[in-house]
Order: structure tokens, then C-alpha cells, then sequence
């Protein structure tokens, strides 16, 4: 591909002859060139009699012309655009000596050495290199998304102003695909166009936005199929891939970060997902700022990108023109064999995970560390470093204006809405959210009303309501953990929308927890029923909708404790184990399995008996069961009755002083606890890493023992020392 950058002035004189007198190696084909004329020629015509062309401010056209390898010399593409105001609106993004390290057990790693770029409204930038070589971490370090534990030195400045990335003016497509499953590409989008876009759009606008965007990345075909993921077919790779860039550009950002965006995909999809992008300014119109971080293009893909960066050990190998890389490599003793990749060969050559460079051969090839280290100095002392730096100079000097602040999204209640909608309507369409675990209670509840079948008013028939009544409470509540891989599947749908803006945490917690009223209701009501009647409990409805509350509390308590173990332990197996774990410290220290007056004082009986639900709810149901009745007592002669009060007093050693109603009011006081303590987790998390960023940099500013790149001395960091 190759791009010319040409001032010429609204006159007369035709174009063509401009071009040839600003660029002779330029050669364009005729029908080009007339076109290129009509676009400035009106303007002359339209001059006023005492006006001239010298008044008139000249205009940059931008001329690419797209060459196909395959064609030879047979020409290719040719795109020729202005670069007039509407370049005011971009996004110019500059990164000068920026240094990143990371902090482990080991000690501090240097993952960026004084890395210097910049990217350009309407031009793709590529971040290449072979794995570790700091692409990642390059492009998390330009869209501030470093984590706590890395240290940042240099200047990242957008539009020549240090100033943080808002919503709706950048977005970030994450290498991974979290997109919920039971979707379909439509309603992925839809949903996301409702919670992005303000309420001052009607519904209707946000509906054509949406469908504009598919289109946009043509997945027209593809709009009613669902997404699909694990044990259910849907799209294809390549259509989750634009289904995430669609949900990310319906803000219309001018900054896209893409981190690996081909990665797992074949060549024939990387293409599609790559062409739709560099093609979007097509669709709405805006000069879009896009860097990409790509691990192995092809070589049509390859031809997309506008500028190139090539990295190898966190060490920047080539920043230009990616029209002018072959050449670079070629001057250097290192040619791109004829019809091959180009992004092949520089990646092979770079890499120094291979003992030899394999374009020399095994015999006469030098070590790829040592060829590594002569591109390093060769750009550094090239006329293409000096012209980047240049650029950078440049950019910063321009006044762009300063990248306008945080756009507004829907509003709080449109955000709960929408999310309540879209979680519900995954719930119900994933079978191992809440329908497996209703066939699971119903095949429970089955057997609870035989094993306890008419049970009578016998003084045996105590320890068997205290056993059923136990086991509900316990071990039904306790599966309530079935569906937290599913909602770790959607914990990382939140993560990601959190990240990019989307929405809040407490819109999430608030949408979440009134989808799932419904089927927690069902799910207490249908085996709650099945497992209360058979065994002859108290059969008045009062009773029955008191039992049915408390296993819905518990079982939506269950799952509020899982959210707060998913903030802390996002991966599903160790929260599973975490979950039990806890759930099962809570059930022997309820009171059951040892009374409470013979709990251990120590944890057991303070705090564990007090802060554990199952207290409440054994004591809540064991009053809602036994006040009112009467056993015979066992003792043979004597036809004394024992009333119920007796037995939760002696027996059950339940507290008295208060009503059922009041341990039903703790539970469900207990359920809003675990979900305002994830909110908290949350919002804490993530008001502390930004802060511990920072005294990281502060502290890396004054203290920081780095590996000195030879050839590029820190400016913006601090006291740095060569080793």
C-alpha cells in the first residue's frame, strides 16, 4: 500500500501536474487523476473576480493507492480523500519513551523499553511482534488499562494533552469474545445500543443505530441467529468477532483499540474482520483513530494497515509506513523472499525463540539475537526513526483541542430495565441457570415426600420434621451454587461493559437480582409444595407461603453470597469450592448438628452461629412448625401432652423472644447485606487499583532500577540508571 500526502491549492491548474511536480515516483492512472481535479477545480471556478487562488488555504488530499502483491504492476486500488476540518474531530494519539514494568515474586520486569509512536485519525496502526513481546501490554498501557501491580513511565498524550479516555470517544475490543451466549446477534446488540445510547434518543433511533451497525460489519445474514458458546451451535468466530466491534462502535468512538482481533480465526475471516474496520469511515463517516495489536496477519490483511509497529523483547524493531518495512528489512541483509508474507518474514526474523535466523540458512545464519540487535540499531539511526520522531513532535505541537469529556449514556432507571430484560431473558433461554436446577429440586422434593411421608403427630415424628425441616434449609439452599458458572459467564459480560463504560455496578446488581425473582418464586413454590404436603406438615396456607418464603430467602441468599465470592474469586471451580466451603462451615455452626447451648464459645457460637442464615432459618421454620401442636410425650403411663413451645424451647433450644416473622426479616436483611458487600467489593477494586497505580508511578518515578536502552535515554521518568 502505498500513501502520499499532497498540499495543492483551490486553482485552475489542473492537479495532475501538481502531483508530478511534488512527487515524480507517483503514478496514477488517468481516470484517477480527473477525478482528483474535479474535486479542487469547482472551487477556482467559483473564485470571484478579484479573488485569487494565493487567498485560499490550501488543502491536503490524501492519496492511497492499495497495490494487491498478486496483480504485480497492474495498479490496485486507489482512495483519495481530504484532510481538511474534519481532521480536527480525530483522535491524534502519541506515546513518547514509554517504559513498562511489572512487578512479581521474582522482582520487577521490564515489558516496554522506551517505545515512541503515534496514531493518526482514519489510518490503521499495527502493533506487531512475536508472543511476549509487549504487544498487549502496549496497547493496555495507550487505553489505560494497566493493572495495579505494573509501572508506567513517559508520556501518552492525546491530541497533545495528557487527559483520561472517556466513554463514548474511545472503545476497547478485547481479545476474547464475552458475549452472552443465548443471544441472538440482533439482540446483543439492541440490548447494548439501549444502555449506551442517551435517553434523549428514542427507541426507535437507537433501534436503527443498532441495525446500521450490523450492516456496518455485514452480519445482516446473521441478525436473528444466535450467538452461541458451549453445547449450543451459533455463529461462526469470525461474526462473534464483529458482533464485539459492533457493540463497541455504536457510540460512534474515534479511538478503537483492538487486541489480537484475528486471533483464532482463519485467514479468510481475519480478512473480513479487518476490512469491515478499515472500511467503517465509509459507513458513518468518521476519521477513525485505530491501533490493533496482531499476532500473525496475512498478507491481505496486511496490506490494510497503514503504519506498522514491529516489536521484540518489549524493544521497538520498526515504526513506519508499512509500505516501506520490506524495504527496511531488505537494506538491512534481511529480503522478503519473493511471494511470501511479508508479516511472516519480519516475525520470523524477530523472533528469538530459534537459535539461527532461517533466512540465512543453517550453515551461514547468524543468532537472532544478534539480528534482532542490528534492526534495533539500524532504526534507530534510519531517517524513519528521526521522521517519527518528528511526527510526534508535530502532533503535540498541533492544537487539536482537547478530546471532549464523557458522553452521556442511558440513564440509571433505563439501565435497570434493560439489564433486568436481558438477564431474564438469558436465565430463561439457559437450561443450566435455573431449569436443571428446578428438574433437580422437583426430583428432591420427590423424594423428601416419600422418605417422609405422613409422618404423624408420634413424639418420633419430632425428630423427623426436625430432620426434613433441616434438609430443606441446608441442603436445597445449598445447591442454589448450581448456577454460578453461569453467572460467572455473566460476571465477564459485566467486567467487560464495566471497563468499557457501559453501565454501573449497581445497575447490574439491581437488574440481576429482579430477573431472578421469578424463577427463585417458581423454584420455591412448585418443590417447596411438593416437599411440605406429602409429610403431613401444618397444612393451612398461612404456614405453607411462611415455609415457601424462607426457602426462597435462603436460596436467594445462596446466591447474593455466591455474587460476593464471584467479586473475589472470579474463576467458577474455586468459587464452587470457596461457596461450599463457607456454606458448609455455616450449616455446623447453625445449631443443628450441635445444639446451640453446646457450640464451642470460640468461632462456633461467637461469631459463626450469629452471622450464619441457617440459624434463622432453622429457628424460623421450627417455630413456624411445631407453635400450635401438641406430641405425646414417651414415657409409658403418663398421657401428658408436650406442647410445641416446650419442645423449641428444650429441645431445639430455639430463642423465643421474638416471632418467626422476625428471623424471615433477618434472612432477607441478609440477602440485601451480600449484594450491597459485591457492590462494595466492586467499587472498591475499582477505586483502589487507580490509586495504587499511582503510587506505583510516583514511586517508581524516584526509585526505579531499569535495564537502559543504549540507544534511547528515559525523558520522562524520573532518575533512571544504566546498568
Amino acid at each position: 500500500m502505498l500513501r502520499h500526502i499532497i498540499n495543492a491549492e483551490f486553482s485552475a491548474t489542473p492537479l495532475s501536474t501538481k502531483l508530478s511536480k511534488q512527487s515524480s515516483s507517483l503514478s496514477l492512472p488517468l481516470h484517477t487523476q480527473l477525478a482528483m481535479d474535479s474535486l479542487l477545480q469547482p472551487n477556482a471556478r467559483n473564485l470571484e473576480p478579484n479573488q485569487n487562488s494565493e487567498t485560499l488555504s490550501s488543502t491536503a488530499l490524501e492519496v492511497e493507492i492499495i497495490n494487491n502483491p498478486l496483480q504485480g504492476n497492474r495498479g490496485g486500488n486507489v482512495v483519495v480523500r481530504t484532510m481538511g476540518d474534519e481532521d480536527e474531530d480525530g483522535v491524534f494519539l502519541t506515546w513518547e519513551d514509554l517504559w513498562v514494568t511489572v512487578n512479581g515474586k521474582n522482582g520487577s520486569k521490564s515489558i516496554l523499553e522506551g517505545v515512541t509512536g503515534y496514531a493518526r485519525p482514519g489510518e490503521l496502526l499495527a502493533i506487531m511482534g512475536p508472543s511476549g513481546c509487549g504487544k498487549s501490554t502496549l496497547l493496555d498501557g495507550l487505553a489505560g488499562r494497566l493493572g495495579a501491580n505494573t509501572r508506567q513511565l513517559g508520556e501518552i498524550l492525546i491530541n497533545g494533552h495528557k487527559q483520561k479516555l472517556a466513554f463514548g470517544t474511545s472503545a476497547y475490543v478485547t481479545q476474547d469474545d464475552t458475549l452472552m451466549t443465548t443471544l441472538t446477534v440482533r439482540e446483543a446488540v439492541y440490548y447494548s445500543a439501549q444502555l449506551q445510547l442517551p435517553d434523549s434518543m428514542s427507541m426507535l433511533e437507537k433501534k436503527e443505530r443498532a441495525e446500521m451497525t450490523i450492516k456496518e460489519m455485514g452480519l445482516q445474514d446473521a441478525m436473528n441467529t444466535r450467538i452461541g458458546g458451549w453445547g449450543a451451535k451459533g455463529i461462526s468466530g469470525g461474526q462473534k468477532r464483529r458482533v464485539s466491534i459492533c457493540i463497541e462502535i455504536l457510540t460512534r468512538p474515534k479511538l478503537l483499540f483492538l487486541d489480537e482481533p484475528t486471533s483464532g480465526l482463519d485467514s479468510a475471516s481475519s480478512y473480513y474482520v479487518m476490512s469491515r474496520i478499515a472500511k467503517l469511515d465509509q459507513w458513518d463517516g468518521i476519521r477513525r483513530t485505530v491501533v490493533a495489536s496482531i499476532h500473525q496477519p496475512s498478507s491481505e490483511v496486511f496490506q490494510l494497515f497503514h503504519n506498522l509497529c514491529l516489536l521484540s523483547s518489549g524493544r521497538t524493531v520498526y515504526f513506519g509506513p508499512t509500505s516501506e518495512a520490506t524495504e527496511f528489512f531488505a537494506s538491512n541483509g534481511f529480503p522478503c523472499p519473493t511471494l511470501q508474507n511479508p508479516s511472516d518474514h519480519f516475525l520470523k526474523t524477530i523472533n528469538k525463540d530459534f537459535e539461527k535466523d532461517l533466512e540465512k540458512g543453517s550453515d551461514g545464519g547468524i543468532p537472532t539475537e544478534e539480528a534482532i540487535e542490528s534492526l534495533k540499531k539500524s532504526y534507530k539511526s534510519s531517517e524513519t526513526y528521526q521522521q517519527v520522531q518528528r511526527q510526534v513532535a508535530e502532533i503535540c505541537k498541533q492544537d487539536c483541542g482537547t478530546l471532549e469529556m464523557k458522553r452521556s449514556h442511558a440513564g440509571f432507571v433505563t439501565q435497570c430495565l434493560v439489564l433486568m430484560k436481558r438477564s431474564f431473558v438469558n436465565m430463561f433461554r439457559d437450561l443450566g441457570y435455573y431449569w436443571l436446577r428446578l428438574a433437580i429440586y422437583v426430583a428432591l422434593a420427590i423424594g423428601l415426600a416419600t422418605v417422609f411421608y405422613d409422618v404423624g403427630y408420634s413424639y418420633g415424628s419430632i425428630q423427623a420434621r426436625g430432620s426434613l425441616i433441616m434438609f430443606v434449609s441446608s441442603f436445597l439452599t445449598f445447591m442454589a451454587i448450581g448456577g454460578f458458572p453461569s453467572f460467572v459467564e455473566e460476571m465477564k459480560i459485566f467486567e467487560r461493559e464495566r471497563l468499557n463504560g457501559h453501565y454501573g455496578t449497581g445497575a447490574f446488581v439491581i437488574g440481576n437480582t429482579f430477573s431472578a425473582l421469578p424463577f427463585l418464586l417458581v423454584i420455591s413454590l412448585i418443590p417447596g409444595a411438593m416437599a411440605y404436603y406429602p409429610p403431613g406438615l401444618q397444612r393451612d396456607a398461612e404456614h405453607f407461603l411462611y415455609f415457601a418464603a424462607v426457602l426462597f430467602a435462603c436460596m436467594m441468599l445462596v446466591e447474593s453470597l455466591m455474587m460476593a465470592v464471584a467479586s473475589v474469586v472470579p474463576n467458577f471451580l474455586m468459587g464452587i469450592i470457596t461457596g461450599a466451603g463457607i456454606q458448609g462451615l455455616m450449616v455446623l455452626g447453625g445449631g443443628f448438628f450441635r445444639y446451640p447451648n453446646d457450640l464451642p464459645k470460640p468461632f462456633w457460637r461467637y461469631p459463626l452461629y450469629y452471622i450464619a442464615f441457617h440459624k434463622y432459618a432453622y429457628q424460623g421454620l421450627f417455630k413456624n412448625e411445631f407453635e400450635g401442636l401438641t406430641f405425646p410425650r414417651d414415657n409409658a403411663g403418663r398421657p401428658i401432652n408436650l406442647r410445641g413451645e416446650e419442645i423449641l424451647r428444650d429441645t431445639w433450644q430455639v430463642e423465643m423472644s421474638y416471632s418467626k416473622w422476625v428471623d424471615l426479616a433477618i434472612l432477607l436483611g441478609m440477602v440485601a447485606f451480600y449484594r450491597i458487600l459485591f457492590l462494595v467489593i466492586v467499587k472498591t477494586i475499582e477505586n483502589v487499583k487507580p490509586v495504587v497505580a499511582s503510587f506505583m508511578s510516583a514511586r517508581s518515578k524516584q526509585t526505579a532500577q531499569v535495564m537502559m536502552n543504549p540507544f534511547t535515554t528515559p525523558k520522562h521518568g524520573g532518575t533512571v540508571q544504566q546498568s
